[in-house]
């Protein structure tokens, strides 16, 4: 039922009213008192939000409603307004047709595994404690969510300067408007694009890839704007585009950000399929990365260790873990362009972080589990144990590069990823690595 994302799918027929109503019931089954709900623009969100709402009011627990918002400022709200969880409503990057449902604890955190496997027990088991006819919960509004995250934006950053910075923010028909707000208060000068929340995301697809945000690249390099900045439905991810118009792969805007925040014994949690960037980019500071699975969940929760001062996703999730432990697209927003108005140049600072070449490919499979049970033997005879890991599916690592195969958990696929130090390595890599997963599925 959940994914590495809460739980996502078409709405009639993975997201249901059904659904919604249990995932409310379930929650506040716990020892929950009160929970935070809001969405994204997406209109079954409406009704998808009343349910849940209905299903929590049924067992006893009282529902704060932030309506529409940023799945950012809905997690910062969980902690702020002293709730015992929360849900936000949204498939986030995923198309129209599809909805979903994130739970957040009060520290900005999503749920975690134990946590979901729980969730999903009582609603496949019906365990709900549901209230009696004079116990059902209240359900209130908070109209100042979008605006205290703000407050928070603004003071985490600090001011960038006097509207002599000018960013493009390309907001995609979703929900991160806060992103606009917070850089104007910051000093900005802001031109916005696809500013009207629509869930239908009529003027581009929702995921900010550099195809999706092609007009985005062109405007803020025919203008004399220092950069462009993108963000998902709900604005947990942030991507960006240079004054040239480039678009960073998200593994370098990873490494600039980890090396702005790390210092002398600090970490950086990034998942198993980051480039060696992000590591060479922080070596010389004396600081390292700590790997995790692939997934902004387990990124936010190794980032809960004391010595972890951020974590991202080349995908455009990043955690601040002093501000908040959900990935926030307007924070990220806010550090980029401050980090730009102090350096000068987007451009510059991506020229600053060496890349390597790095590959991926994606393999269809019919039983992708029995393919990665068999990659998995094949690669423990081969390789030393030392040279390889399993914390999400399986890296082999060398001296002069690494190849990752792991299972989509959403699709039939086996993802491989590859990276050398050589264009020619990195394809050997990449080669026997689909031949792992050839040989796998032919067995």
């Amino acid at each position: 039922m959940f994914g590495t994302s809460g739980i996502r799918g078409p709405v009639g027929d993975v997201v249901t009213g059904e659904l919604g109503l249990a995932v409310g019931r379930a929650v506040a089954s716990g020892d929950v008192d009160r929970i935070v709900v809001g969405r994204d623009p997406r209109d079954s969100g409406r009704w998808l939000l009343d349910v849940v709402a209905a299903g929590a009011r049924e067992c006893g627990t009282d529902v704060i409603d932030a309506g529409m918002v940023a799945t950012p400022t809905l997690a910062r709200s969980v902690g702020r307004e002293g709730a015992d969880s929360g849900v936000v409503i949204t498939a986030s990057h995923n198309p129209p047709e599809d909805n979903g449902l994130k739970l957040w604890n009060p520290s900005g955190q999503a749920f975690d595994a134990a946590q979901a496997t729980e969730i999903e027990k009582r609603i496949e088991e019906g365990e709900y404690a549901l209230g009696g006819w004079d116990e059902g919960g209240d359900r209130t509004t908070i109209e100042d969510a979008t605006e205290r995250h703000v407050d928070a934006l603004v003071e985490a950053v600090g001011s960038i300067g006097d509207g002599d910075l000018s960013v493009v923010v390309d907001l995609g028909n979703g929900a991160g408007g806060v992103a606009v707000t917070a850089l104007e208060r910051l000093g900005c000068e802001v031109e916005v694009m696809n500013g009207e929340p629509d869930g239908s995301f009529p003027n581009r697809p929702s995921e900010p890839t550099a195809e999706n945000c092609r007009t985005l690249r062109e405007r803020v390099a025919e203008t004399d704007a220092d950069l462009g900045i993108a963000h998902d439905g709900d604005a947990d991810r942030m991507r960006a585009a240079t004054e040239s118009g480039r678009y960073p792969d998200g593994d370098v805007l990873l490494a600039l950000f980890a090396r702005e925040a790390a210092g002398e014994g600090d970490r950086v949690a990034a998942p198993v399929d980051t480039s060696l960037a992000v590591e060479d980019a922080l070596e010389p500071l004396g600081a390292s990365v700590t790997y995790t699975p692939v997934g902004d969940v387990h990124v936010a929760e190794r980032a809960r260790e004391p010595d972890v001062v951020f974590g991202g996703e080349p995908s455009g999730a990043w955690v601040w873990p002093a501000e908040t432990l959900c990935p926030d697209g307007p924070l990220a927003a806010c550090k980029l362009a401050s980090m730009v108005a102090r350096e000068g140049s987007l451009d510059a600072l991506v020229d600053g972080v060496p890349t390597l070449p790095l590959r991926r490919a994606n393999v269809e499979v019919t039983e992708k589990e029995t393919v990665m049970e068999r990659v998995r033997d094949r690669v423990e005879r081969e390789y030393d144990s030392e040279r390889f890991t399993t914390l999400d599916g399986i890296r082999v690592s060398f001296d002069d590069g690494w190849f990752l195969i792991r299972a989509s958990g959403t699709q039939p696929l086996v993802r491989v990823t590859a990276e050398a130090r050589e264009d020619d390595r990195t394809e050997e890599l990449l080669d026997i690595a689909e031949g792992f997963v050839a040989d796998a599925t032919v067995e």
